[in-house]
Parts: C-alpha cells; structure tokens; sequence
C-alpha cells in the first residue's frame, strides 16, 4: 500500500467527521487515550479544548483530526492505535481499512480481468449450442455417408432442429427410401 498514517487520517477525516457512532463518550475515550500515554502529541491544555462539551462532537473530531495531522506521522499512528483499542468497528469500517483489506485478501474479493477485445458476446449457451449441431452433422454425415441419397440427406438433417416426433417421421421416411 505504502500510504503513510498522515495520509491516510487525511483520506479518512471526511468518513469520521460525518461517523455517527463516534459519540461524545467515545471521543474523549479517544482524546484521553492520547492524552494520557502520549502527553507530547496531546498536551492537558490541548486535551481540555478538544473535550469541551459546548462544541458538537463532528466539529470537536475536525479540529482534532487538524491538529493530529499537524503533529505529523507519530501523532496519526498513536490515534489510529488508539481507534483501534476503543472503537474497533469504526477502525474497521475506515476507507483505508476497507481498501487494504481487498488489497490483501484477494480471495474474498477476486480482480475482475477485463478483456482488450470481447471475440463472442453471445456466451457459452449459444458455443454449446453451435457446437451440438456440428457435432449433430458430423455424426450423420459419417453414419450415413453411403446409404443416404440427396433428397433423403437433406430430410436427415432437417431433424436436427425438430422435436421428437418430428424427428421420427423424417427419419422413418429416409430409413423407408432406403428399402425402396
């Protein structure tokens, strides 16, 4: 994949900006997290600004998201961790999640190969079909080479196409002209 932490939390902010289920309590979770173990991404003045309750919570996660990404790569990875740990379904349902676990498990989501040029639209019902009827003719024309004479060779291979009872009756006329 070779994005940084810092560009993905850029491609990410607008998803979590606009994520319902990061509520007020998950938040300061968030900011406490960063807060307490990483004191020098987080300071306790910073910490207090972003927990203020006045602010909506979709605002209070921009204005943490901006000053995480200007606090640059460690400061993206330490709240991605922190993500992680507290709100794990929201970590798992980021764009760049999403994205790399395709990338990574391409069993569950198989590439689709497009062709430069497509040779037959038409599918394998209609080559299977084509092909019956040359087998169809190759088989008749070989078991009754010597036996079936002009007229009776066309009544022959009017059958191919017919239903079965059809089919009957045309053979029984070429099988009768036979005797004759």
């Amino acid at each position: 994949m070779g994005d940084s932490f810092h560009e993905q939390l850029i491609e990410d902010s607008a998803f979590l900006k606009a994520e319902r289920r990061l509520d007020t309590e998950l938040v300061d979770k968030l900011i406490l997290q960063l807060n307490r173990i990483y004191p020098q991404i987080l300071t306790d003045k910073e910490a207090t600004r972003f927990r203020n309750l006045d602010v909506p919570t979709s605002v209070r996660v921009g204005e943490l998201l901006t000053h995480l990404q200007g606090k640059g790569e460690e400061a993206c990875r330490e709240f991605y961790r922190a993500l992680h740990l507290h709100v794990e379904e929201v970590y798992y349902s980021l764009p760049t999640r999403l994205r790399l676990r395709d990338y990574l498990d391409p069993l569950k989501h198989p590439r689709v190969y497009h062709q430069k040029h497509v040779l037959n639209d038409r599918g394998p019902i209609f080559f299977l079909g084509c092909f019956s009827v040359a087998v169809g003719m190759a088989l008749l024309y070989y078991y009754s080479e010597a036996k079936v004479t002009g007229g009776s060779r066309a009544l022959g291979m009017a059958a191919l196409g017919l239903k079965k009872k059809a089919q009957e009756v045309l053979i029984w006329y070429t099988e009768e002209s036979f005797m004759k």
